[in-house]
């Protein structure tokens, strides 16, 4: 239906063709950050109208069908129709050279959300030195992650390790990643003529390092700056102020605010639109999107992004408030993570914390849990306990379900705990609807967590043994 939708519309009306390029420019603008979603409907209304549009010989690609979205006969953009949140993992790699052929570390790391149902989206920086453990490495500075999965042929490569990484020590569950090196940061800037940045305050760093491993200097004046790609990446990279890290995170998405102003410039979308084959090429060599993302997907999930309104999209940073600087044995300058900190600061993301309306939180909720395995995977309880346990939530006992074949995942609330449930959701990767509402008050515990084999699929224990 759609390939005849496609065939049928017109110059004005966005060919398929013209939507899958404006979804790669959409990644690219999701590598530089989330919040430039909103772009894709405003190029969109812009370009329907304009006869700028280059012509395209890309054809749609045969992806398969995807559950997450709905095309609608007579509509040129298909429908997200999931409900479950949408979280992406934006990866800045430290690829200093095209050419270079190595195992890179990540220079940025920035989670994005967006959730369908209460339409509220977010961004969180996550300092490069973070000192965590590495799922089947040791521990580590948390921007090794990449370079390692790389280096030792992990399973999906560095991207992958990064992701689970992330997921191990954060508690969120993780849909997809983006890469992006610094040449497409740079080129992306110059292909829009460049952005302003307020600067408050003169930056002076002796020793910025430069393509070729050395190191310059480099001095930026306090006050509006206009940036064009380079002093824009060096803006956004440098970390020789006082704040270190945290500071270059806030730069960082105040980078991502001014990319998004200048891309949403009316007077500029026809001109992206017009370049979108420019913008593809930086795409093809300096991006890489996870491969379960399909472009019929970044198209409808863009759409729906755009929807979000302004004062529900939300900025934080694991900083200063949530570590603790230290110097391994080696003398490596680290950070040391407040797990219980960064709790608050991941549930601000994700939007769990409960408002200041005398609604209690998780520890003010003191709920008893217990984990029931409903499946045949040896050992699922127990590990998820673990994982409960490492992310704040309590459990009282884990043990066998009644019976092992639940096909469903469930969270049974046999006393109301709402706060608990968020917490759980989020930790576990559960969707809203494993929620039920249990029909004994009386029972022992508030509330009980019944593995699926929907859940067994995706976390199966390789430690054997009951539970």
């Amino acid at each position: 239906m759609v390939d005849n939708v496609a065939a049928s519309a017109s110059r004005r009306s966005l060919p398929y063709s013209t939507l899958i390029r404006v979804g790669l420019v959409l990644i690219y603008l999701i590598a530089l950050g989330v919040s430039a979603f909103v772009v894709f409907q405003r190029v969109r209304e812009q370009v329907s109208e304009s006869d700028l549009l280059p012509d395209f010989t890309l054809n749609k690609p045969e992806t398969g069908e995807s559950p997450n979205v709905e095309r609608v006969k007579g509509e040129a953009i298909p429908v997200w129709t999931a409900t479950d949140r949408v979280t992406v993992l934006i990866l800045g790699i430290d690829q200093r050279m095209q050419e270079e052929d190595d195992f890179w570390r990540t220079d940025t790391m920035i989670l994005a959300t967006l959730d369908p149902v209460t339409m509220r989206a977010g961004l969180l920086s996550i300092p490069r030195d973070l000192w965590v453990p590495i799922p089947g490495y040791t521990e580590n500075r948390i921007n090794t992650a990449h370079a390692l999965g790389d280096g030792y042929g992990h399973p999906g490569g560095g991207s992958a390790l990064a992701v689970e990484t992330v997921e191990y020590n954060l508690g969120v569950e993780i849909d997809y990643y983006v890469r992006v090196n610094f040449q497409a940061f740079i080129d992306g800037v110059d292909l829009i003529g460049g952005i302003d940045i307020d600067v408050p305050e003169a930056i002076d760093d002796y020793c910025y390092p430069t393509p070729d491993y050395g190191c310059e200097q480099l001095h930026i004046d306090a006050g509006l700056q206009h940036f064009y790609g380079d002093m824009a990446l060096k803006y956004a990279r440098v970390r020789h102020t006082a704040g270190g890290d945290f500071d270059r995170a806030r730069r960082q998405q105040q980078v991502i605010d001014a990319i998004l102003a200048r891309v949403t410039d009316q007077k500029l979308l026809p001109q992206l639109a017009a370049r979108a084959a420019e913008i593809w090429e930086i795409v093809d060599e300096s991006v890489k999107v996870d491969p379960n993302l399909k472009l019929d997907e970044i198209i409808a999930l863009a759409d729906l992004a755009t929807k979000v309104p302004d004062e529900s999209r939300h900025s934080f940073v694991i900083d200063e408030t949530c570590t603790l600087f230290a110097e391994t044995p080696d003398k490596q300058q680290i950070l040391i993570p407040l797990r219980d900190r960064i709790r608050e600061v991941r549930d601000d993301f994700l939007g769990l914390t409960a408002p200041s309306d005398g609604i209690q939180t998780v520890g003010e909720e003191a709920a008893t849990v217990a984990v029931l395995n409903g499946t045949t995977t040896p050992g699922l309880a127990l590990a998820t306990w673990e994982t409960l346990e490492a992310n704040g939530v309590e459990v009282r006992s884990y043990e066998n379900a009644d019976r092992a074949d639940y096909d469903t995942s469930l969270v049974i609330l046999n006393r109301d705990k709402p706060q608990t449930a968020a917490r759980i959701l989020a930790i576990l990767g559960l969707p809203q609807s494993a929620i039920v509402h249990g029909a004994n008050p009386t029972a022992e515990h508030d509330v009980v967590i019944v593995l699926g084999a929907d859940y067994a699929t995706e976390h199966a224990s390789p430690s054997g043994g009951g539970d």
